[in-house]
């Protein structure tokens, strides 16, 4: 190598350095040991954090980026390495996250030999295959003078548009090959690149009229507003034009949950004042929202929403997801911060703006609909039995938290009676996946969330085989000094497709419960023991005040801990949609019925 010249891994490493990425998280292997010496080099200014199972790298770096904005790398070695992504990566893709993923090749000179761990029964070196459907794009440089091109071509695809992960594949010898004097500057590249596109200004007033004239109309947002940081100007609006607004699993926090505007979610499982809004509204303006089968009660008119005769204003920053599922009465493709504050420049253009008087009988209506919810569900709020009730337990995690403490919570039964019993106050309040939904999600992905915000109590609810998966977090938390804690929702199966079995096909159970083959009962390994056994404090509860309890004294530790908690299988979350499994049939809300249009 010439003097003065970068090898690929110094010139990937240094670009991400100017990129101001502070960690890199990751798996050793052999074929990635030249990018690793290229972080040893730079330790002092990217810190290198070890992981023992790959896919937990990638939702440290998806949580990471929930939290704080900023978007980190991961590291793995060709191979199997490299195959523990794709869970990691759809889940970014589908929740419109943005990490870079590094992953080792084989050599170049190797390539269609069949080497150790190579793709090559279809083409060569033929990761890339693999993860094409899980990210938005793949590079593979197979030359040195090839990866400042990549490098900086990568990271923008990642963070511009829709955001989501991009691979950089790279093959162990070009870590370590020739690639340039200097490293692209991304103050010459993407730091001058804005995608905060805004709708077309004849579409803003459409828009705006429709929303002044409405009588009953709802803002209806999603993870969009959220990490596309336009919450304060949502609100601005909503209060302007008095607004409620409702939010999907994955916008909760984008609102204050106590906020009088707030509706709450819209699910399957959702409270009654926000379906019975959504279903009725005459207007629906809806920021950042696939419309997925789950927040939209697998699109069965009168449940979560009556479109038409609703009339939808959709606006997205991906085109493709406006009038995927339902018609719109106007599509906007547009940054949805950059259309608020479009939207609220309109309003002010317009001077005083007088709204329908029907929109404060409309909001009262709404409030009536409250109270019938509150006095529904406030029984299984004094239950105090033993398992600990499932609605229960999730109030007393949410009451238990510091205004400023972030949930993580994992995919399971738990996340249903999360999203539909706490009140998130933040944006980052309560951070969930409802994309891919892999489990695992939240196990790692707290570890990503304390990184971000050291400061701040960081807390995973995960069940017990989603912890059982990936218990190998407990080591990188005592490794690098991480105090988090995880609260596992015992219930001694993989309790939300038992739930499916039982409602669905008359209690026909199979492979969803965990027993022991002598006695017969219930069976899981004592976790706080395994917990302690790795040194982190561990401790069981069995009842809801105690579980409170424990989780306050978790956080004034500001150790690693982990929470055993003895949670009640028997019951799934009551709510006001549904959601239908095709050929089995569709369920009953638990309040309300379907909603008929005059």
């Amino acid at each position: 190598m010439r003097e003065n010249m970068l090898n690929g891994g110094q010139v990937i490493v240094d670009y991400l350095i100017r990129e101001k990425v502070p960690y890199a998280f990751g798996l050793c292997g052999h074929g990635n040991i030249g990018f690793i010496d290229a972080l040893y080099e730079r330790a002092d200014e990217i810190a290198t954090i070890s992981v023992h199972h790959e896919s937990i790298s990638g939702f440290m770096a998806d949580v990471y980026y929930r939290v704080s904005g900023q978007p980190v790398a991961t590291f793995t070695s060709c191979g199997p390495g490299s195959a523990n992504m794709p869970i990691s990566l759809a889940n970014a893709y589908l929740d419109s996250v943005p990490f870079l993923a590094i992953t080792g090749n084989v050599p170049t000179s190797q390539f269609n030999r069949g080497a150790f761990q190579e793709l090559y029964r279809h083409y060569q070196a033929d990761f890339p295959s693999t993860v094409r459907a899980y990210c938005k794009r793949v590079f593979q440089p197979t030359r040195g003078e090839m990866v400042p091109l990549a490098i900086r071509q990568a990271w923008k695809t990642m963070v511009t548009g829709r955001p989501g992960p991009v691979v950089l594949d790279v093959p162990f010898d070009i870590f370590k090959e020739a690639a340039a004097e200097e490293t692209p500057r991304p103050e010459d590249w993407t730091a001058n690149i804005s995608c905060r596109a805004g709708a077309d200004p004849e579409g803003v007033e459409r828009a705006l009229d429709m929303l002044v004239s409405a009588e009953r109309p709802v803002i209806l947002v999603g993870q969009g507003v959220k990490y596309g940081r336009a919450t304060e100007d949502l609100l601005r609006l909503a209060e302007r034009l008095r607004i409620p607004v409702a939010c999907s699993a994955s916008g909760q926090g984008a609102i204050d949950s106590r906020h009088e505007l707030n509706l709450g979610l819209v699910a399957r499982n959702g409270p009654y004042q926000s379906n019975h809004a959504t279903r009725q509204a005459d207007v629906l303006l809806a920021l950042g929202v696939r419309f997925d089968d789950r927040t939209s009660s697998s699109w069965l008119p009168g449940y979560s929403f009556t479109i038409p005769p609703t009339r939808l204003i959709h606006v997205d920053i991906d085109p493709d997801e406006i009038g995927r599922n339902y018609p719109v009465a106007l599509g906007l493709m547009a940054d949805v911060r950059t259309f608020l504050r479009q939207l609220n420049g309109a309003l002010d253009a317009r001077g005083p703006v007088a709204v329908p008087e029907a929109r404060e009988r409309w909001l009262a209506s709404i409030d009536g609909w409250r109270k019938e919810w509150d006095a529904f569900i406030e029984p299984g709020f004094h239950d105090d039995s033993t398992p600990i009730n499932p609605q229960r337990a999730a109030r007393v995690i949410d009451r238990a938290l510091p205004e400023d403490a972030i949930l993580v919570s994992d995919i399971g039964i738990h996340h249903n009676w999360l999203i539909q019993f706490c009140e998130p106050r933040r944006p980052d309040s309560l951070i969930g996946s409802m994309g891919f939904g892999p489990m695992g999600f939240g196990v790692g992905g707290v570890l990503g969330a304390k990184l971000a915000a050291p400061d701040r109590p960081c807390v995973s609810v995960c069940g017990d085989g989603a912890f059982f998966m990936h218990a190998n977090v407990l080591g990188t938390a005592v490794e690098y000094g991480l105090p988090v804690v995880w609260v596992v929702w015992n219930n001694y199966a993989y309790a939300s497709i038992r739930g499916l079995q039982r409602g669905y096909l008359g209690g026909r159970e199979l492979a969803t419960d965990f027993r022991h083959p002598e006695t017969g009962q219930p069976y899981n390994p004592d976790f706080a023991a395994m917990a302690r056994a790795a040194g982190i404090d561990g401790v069981s509860v069995d009842r809801a005040d105690d579980l409170g309890d424990a989780i306050k004294a978790a956080i004034a530790r500001n150790r690693p801990c982990l929470i055993d908690a003895n949670i009640g299988a028997d019951k799934n979350p009551a709510g006001a949609g549904v959601w239908e499994l095709p050929g089995l049939g569709v369920g009953r809300p638990a309040i309300g019925s379907r909603y008929e249009p005059a």
